[in-house]
């Protein structure tokens, strides 16, 4: 229960730093054309980066702890969910947008009278991928540089040849993944609802 405890605590944080930053990051490089254009391709190349190589990296900078596990989960989705949310908020119906200015509405009024509310399914199918990914690194962070978690216990256990431990990891994984999963479509139902 602790270390099951601890990787779904792990994973929630890193996504929510990874939702509230990735929607914020989204919105300023649609908001300005400008500071688009200079981060489109870093952001790019950074999605790029096989990310399992950049943990060690992070245990360096940020020490053995959970710190570098939720970096680490947060470097696995951030950076296609910014791009994602990014290319659907420019895909945007400029019709719509243009009505907005043509009656004198401001850039707040485009965002939340038509980019946000017409991009919401968008956004809650990209957070549907995000949870897989946040969970992905929290575990890739945890065989790494951890004292607890599932990550750590799958490792641990293939050591000392606890094959049930690392099976029940695995089981253990695939349920909280499906448990995640199952809240945010019952949240992406609501909103269609809606």
């Amino acid at each position: 229960f602790l270390h099951t405890g601890v990787t779904l605590m792990e994973t929630l944080i890193s996504f929510a730093v990874c939702t509230i930053f990735g929607l914020a990051c989204a919105l300023l490089l649609w908001s300005s054309k400008s500071v688009a254009q200079v981060l489109e391709p870093f952001l790019v190349l950074l999605n790029s980066l096989p990310k399992s190589a950049m943990a060690p990296i992070f245990i360096v900078w940020l020490g053995n702890n959970m710190k570098t596990i939720i970096v680490t989960a947060i470097s696995v989705a951030i950076f296609g969910s910014i791009l994602n949310l990014f290319t659907s908020f420019m895909s945007t119906d400029p019709d719509k947008l243009k009505l907005i200015r043509t009656l004198h509405g401001s850039q707040a009024d485009c965002l939340t009278k038509v980019i946000l509310p017409m991009n919401l399914p968008t956004i809650l199918s990209i957070l549907k991928v995000d949870i897989g990914l946040c969970l992905i690194g929290v575990v890739i962070g945890e065989f790494l540089a951890a004292k607890e978690g599932l990550g750590y216990l799958i490792i641990y256990g293939s050591q000392v040849f606890k094959m049930d431990w690392v099976m029940l990891s695995i089981v253990l994984l695939c349920l909280i993944a499906a448990l995640l999963y199952g809240v945010l479509n019952r949240l992406e139902k609501h909103f269609r609802n809606f």
